[in-house]
């Protein structure tokens, strides 16, 4: 079968979670969680689902994107576009006129994305696996063949990707710097060598005791106390030991709950914290400094997700202090996760399945972070992107890192029940998917329940 794609149909699909302030943090105090919600309809009957992940205003812009994108993608069969996934990267990403509306960032890539994704579902459905399982069968020449490497090529090329030779990097380099370039490459082939080995062993070990996780469902910012400790104490009885809390509306708040939840999930487990880009760099120095009696993994988000160079500041300023900088899910593209990795501006690699061009642009992050030792550790806040992101973690581990040290794909307890294939989590674990696909596909009733503005859902909220 060809798998002719007929059509495109998009959708505004808009939860009111900002009712019970779920998702809420110092910088988006109302969310509703939301998706432009994207099916393909191909001649054999065979549906690719996608969607990316929006807070409520604006989704509408989102999908005026989608269908701005859709005629690049009807009349072409699924092999023609996966023949040649690079070339068809570069077809959506570079249309001369509407790549001014970016290029490869924002609004047109929240829309790259969300088509990407239902055209990997598509693939996932046609071979008859789950995506993570269709990425860990494919011949590395033919993940790679996937992948767009311009803008990256100074620090990660396709020879590279391959584990082939990294000779041509040391031209023109000095000796200090073709030194680290060698130390680096040879790290990296070494890792890619020792991960071919234990790669089914690896699978084995994901299918039987699945990936860790960590949550952030016990402490949104707007929640009450009463509901922090109830929501920890209800983690920890399932299993729970890392924990992510929303700061920075409040110092002197900020040390309340931080000691709260620090006492309800005592000394040995994990306390991450989340500033989603509130603070100036001075600002953010001092303000995790105080809060670092808790012993927070790390600070996310700390500033502005463009400042590079403010992130590597604050890095270096809190390396003393032993608190990490994460950030990820506000970055645009690639060629700003080179740029972070570069000026050691993060230690911890936080990649999206919506913000980022797709399935292909998310592996090259995660091939550079693996060759800058980077351990990532996904995004996964809002609906759907925990069904997203478990699939290019146990990818991830299995066939780039084969390392679970400092990583963990974060968790949100809310909306699951909206999916055919919800994710599964045990003992803190994402378990991998079964079903064929990328766990994209919404229930039929939920879409309609739930389109904005005319869904049963929103016809009641307006009357109020």
């Amino acid at each position: 079968m060809l798998h002719t794609i007929l059509s495109v149909t998009v959708r505004d699909v808009r939860f009111p979670t900002s009712l019970e302030q779920h998702g809420s943090d110092a910088m988006h105090t109302d969310p509703d969680y939301s998706a432009a919600y994207v099916v393909l309809n191909t001649d054999c009957g065979l549906k690719g689902f996608g969607f990316t992940f929006t807070l409520g205003k604006g989704t509408e812009i989102v999908v005026c994107a989608v269908k701005a994108l859709a005629g690049l993608l009807v009349g072409k069969t699924l092999q023609e576009i996966v023949s040649d996934f690079r070339g068809f990267y570069r077809l959506l990403t570079s249309d001369s006129q509407m790549r001014w509306l970016g290029p490869e960032k924002g609004v047109i890539h929240l829309a790259t994305a969300a088509v990407l994704n239902a055209v990997w579902d598509l693939w996932a459905r046609a071979e008859g696996k789950p995506l993570w399982k269709l990425l860990v069968d494919m011949d590395p020449r033919q993940i790679v063949s996937c992948l767009d490497f311009r803008y990256i090529t100074d620090v990660l090329t396709e020879e590279e990707a391959l584990g082939e030779t990294g000779s041509h990097l040391m031209s023109k380099r000095s000796n200090m710097q073709r030194c680290f370039l060698c130390f680096l490459f040879f790290l990296h082939a070494d890792i890619l060598v020792k991960a071919r080995e234990g790669k089914k062993q690896r699978e084995e070990e994901m299918l039987r005791e699945g990936y860790p996780a960590y949550t952030t469902s016990c402490a949104w910012i707007g929640y009450s106390d009463q509901q922090l400790r109830q929501l920890c104490t209800d983690a920890l009885q399932r299993g729970w030991t890392r924990f992510k809390v929303k700061v920075g509306a409040d110092l002197q708040d900020d040390v309340r709950r931080c000691r709260l939840i620090r006492e309800m999930i005592g000394p040995d487990n994990v306390m991450m914290i989340d500033a989603n880009q509130r603070w100036d760099v001075g600002e953010a120095v001092s303000w995790v400094s105080s809060l670092a009696e808790f012993r927070p993994l790390w600070i996310e988000e700390p500033t502005s997700p463009d400042d590079i160079l403010g992130h590597a500041a604050v890095s270096k300023a809190l390396a003393p202090l032993g608190i990490g900088v994460a950030t990820g899910e506000q970055c645009h593209n690639r060629v700003m996760f080179k740029q972070f990795l570069q000026a050691s501006a993060l230690q911890f690699v936080q990649i999206d399945g919506c913000r980022l061009g797709s399935v292909n642009e998310n592996l090259t992050v995660l091939l550079m972070a693996h060759k800058f030792q980077v351990p990532v550790c996904p995004h996964a806040g809002g609906v759907g992107l925990c069904e997203l992101m478990q699939h290019l973690i146990l990818f991830d581990y299995i066939c780039v890192s084969a390392d679970l040290s400092n990583r963990m794909c974060e968790f949100v307890d809310h909306l699951h029940e909206h999916f055919t294939s919800p994710v599964v989590i045990q003992n803190a674990r994402y378990m991998p998917p079964k079903d064929p696909g990328y766990s994209c596909e919404m229930l039929e009733s939920s879409v309609k329940t739930h389109e904005y503005p005319e869904g049963e859902i929103w016809r009641q909220h307006m009357k109020k």
